[in-house]
C-alpha cells in the first residue's frame, strides 16, 4: 500500500507536466510578437494501472489497482516586446485511484507556474535562443495535489523553422532545471524535444512528434509512506499530435502519449485535445 500511495503522487506530477508540456510545445521558444496573446484551454485523460519500482522493474498495480486522472489547464502567452514575453499557466487535476479495499480522490487547482521568457539571440532570424524564469505558486495545501511548496526554474530552449523534403518543419529543444523550496525540496530536471511537419503547403495540418521526462532528487533518498517526503522518480514519454488550423487565429491539436522509461512512478498513457487561440496577434 505504501508503494501505491507514492505512486499515487508521481503520477499526479507526471499528469501536470503532461498538461502543461502539451500547451508550450506549440508555442515553443519562437520569438512572439509584441502585443500579441496566445491562450491554450486543454483537457487531457491519463490513466495507469501498472508502475515501475525503485530499480525500473514494471509490475502491475496491487489488487487491480487503476490510477485515472483529467487535467484541466490553460497556457497563456503574451508578447511584451521584441525581447521579452510573459508566460502563465495553470492546471485543475481530477485524479481517483481505486483497487480491492481501498480508493483515493483528489481535485483542485495545483500550481500556479508565472514566467518571463527573454529572447537572447538568434542565428540568421531562423533559429533562437530563449531563457525563461518561472515562479512556482501552490494554490492548495492537500498534499495528494502536490509537495504545496513555492519553487522555481531555469529553462533554456532553442527553436526554429525551416523546410525538408518540400514540407515546413518547425522543431523546439527545452532544457529546464526546477527548484523547490520546502523541507528537502527536490531539484529536478525537466527536458522536451519537439518536432512538427506540415502536412500541407498552408500549414494548416500538422503532426507533432515529442519526446520528454523528468528526473527528480532529494537529499531525502529513503522510501516512506509519507507521500509528500519521497521525491525520487524519474519517467521518460513520448506523445504524437495532430493538429489543424482553422484560421490563422484558432487552432486544434489532438494527442495520445505514453510512458516509455520510469523509476518510482507508473506506466501511464493519456490522450488530450487543446486549442491555440490568438485573439490579438500583435504588430
Amino acid at each position: 500500500m505504501t508503494l501505491t500511495r507514492m505512486m499515487i503522487k508521481y503520477l499526479l506530477v507526471a499528469v501536470m507536466l503532461f498538461a502543461i508540456m502539451q500547451n508550450k510545445s506549440y508555442g515553443g521558444g519562437l520569438p512572439v510578437r509584441p502585443g500579441s496573446l496566445t491562450i491554450s484551454p486543454s483537457v487531457l485523460y491519463f490513466f495507469a494501472d501498472k508502475g515501475w519500482d525503485s530499480l525500473s522493474h514494471k509490475s502491475p498495480f496491487a489488487q487491480n489497482g487503476k490510477y485515472t486522472s483529467i487535467s484541466y489547464s490553460i497556457f497563456a502567452q503574451y508578447g511584451i516586446s521584441k525581447r521579452f514575453a510573459l508566460v502563465v499557466s495553470l492546471p485543475y487535476v481530477i485524479s481517483n485511484y481505486t483497487q480491492i479495499g481501498y480508493q483515493s480522490h483528489s481535485s483542485g487547482l495545483t500550481d500556479l507556474e508565472t514566467g518571463i521568457k527573454y529572447y537572447l539571440a538568434n542565428i540568421n532570424y531562423t533559429y533562437y535562443f530563449s531563457l525563461q524564469g518561472t515562479l512556482i505558486t501552490p494554490l492548495y495545501t492537500d498534499l495528494n495535489l502536490g509537495y504545496a511548496e513555492p519553487g522555481s526554474e531555469l529553462k533554456l530552449s532553442f527553436a526554429g523553422s525551416g523546410k525538408v523534403v518540400g514540407r515546413n518543419y518547425f522543431f523546439n529543444v527545452d532544457e529546464a532545471v526546477r527548484q523547490y523550496y520546502g523541507n528537502q525540496g527536490p531539484v529536478q530536471d525537466r527536458y522536451s524535444a519537439t518536432f512538427g511537419l506540415s502536412l500541407d503547403r498552408r500549414f494548416k495540418n500538422q503532426v507533432i512528434f515529442s519526446v520528454g521526462g523528468e528526473y527528480s532528487t532529494s537529499s531525502f533518498t529513503t522510501v516512506s509512506a509519507n507521500q509528500a517526503l519521497n521525491k525520487n522518480f524519474s519517467f521518460n514519454q513520448a506523445t504524437f499530435s495532430f493538429g489543424h488550423a482553422f484560421t490563422r487565429s484558432i487552432s486544434v491539436f489532438v494527442s495520445a502519449g505514453t510512458f516509455i522509461s520510469g523509476r518510482n512512478t507508473g506506466d501511464g498513457s493519456s490522450a488530450s485535445i487543446s486549442l491555440n487561440l490568438r485573439p490579438f496577434r500583435g504588430i
